[in-house]
């Protein structure tokens, strides 16, 4: 299951999976930004608790993905209260 995080003002959505399990065992979470362009998505995946990379397609430039790595880092345990259930809380 994937939970909707925030939609910025350009459109990007912030996306959150719930708890995978790697084929060892280890437990992984993914966040997507993804923004609707005329040709079809930017998109930029992270995997957590590794902050890599696993999928970068699209025109997202290098400063917006700059940007997306510190909301994923910053929001690591955030992220991962939620995917193990929790719920968002708005102000």
């Amino acid at each position: 299951m994937m939970h909707e995080f925030v939609t910025y003002a350009d459109g990007t959505l912030v996306v959150s999976s719930d708890i995978r399990k790697k084929e060892n065992g280890e437990e992984y979470i993914i966040i997507s930004f993804e923004r609707p362009m005329e040709y079809g998505f930017d998109t930029v995946v992270f995997e957590l608790p590794s902050y890599a990379i696993i999928e970068r397609e699209g025109h997202f430039s290098d400063e917006e993905v700059a940007l997306f790595k510190t909301v994923v880092e910053r929001g690591a345990a955030y992220f991962f209260d939620i995917a193990r259930g929790g719920e968002i809380e708005s102000a």
